[in-house]
């Protein structure tokens, strides 16, 4: 089957849905949404981008990582993997090593600037 005999299809059972769904009008259908559809849904289901690769017929791996980005579960397990850092409340106070050394290299730039 061509990809224009696809598109005739897939348009026609499109257009016989919405008289069901109206909401489908507002909707974009295209072989190339189903495809991204498809590849989204075997992320989600296995969570091995090397399987959604092969079933899309990539050459490389980078071609399919845009999936990832695409699927908010995957976001969403990449944000709580990171641990939030121990926050402590209360005023910075800096020590007096810190405060000496600030001073000393604001002092040897301002004579570099100088000189």
């Amino acid at each position: 089957m061509t990809r224009a005999g696809f598109e005739y299809i897939l348009r026609k059972h499109v257009n016989a849905a919405r008289t069901r769904c109206p909401t489908l009008s507002d909707k974009r259908v295209s072989p190339h949404v189903l495809r991204h559809t498809c590849a989204v849904t075997i992320l989600q289901a296995t969570k091995d981008l090397r399987k959604v690769s092969l079933w899309l017929g990539h050459s490389s791996m980078q071609t399919t990582e845009i999936y990832t980005r695409a699927d908010p579960s995957v976001k969403l397990e990449a944000l709580e993997s990171v641990i939030a850092p121990k926050l402590r409340t209360g005023r910075f106070k800096a020590t007096d090593k810190l405060l000496d050394l600030l001073k000393t290299t604001t002092i040897m730039r301002t004579e570099k600037a100088a000189k």
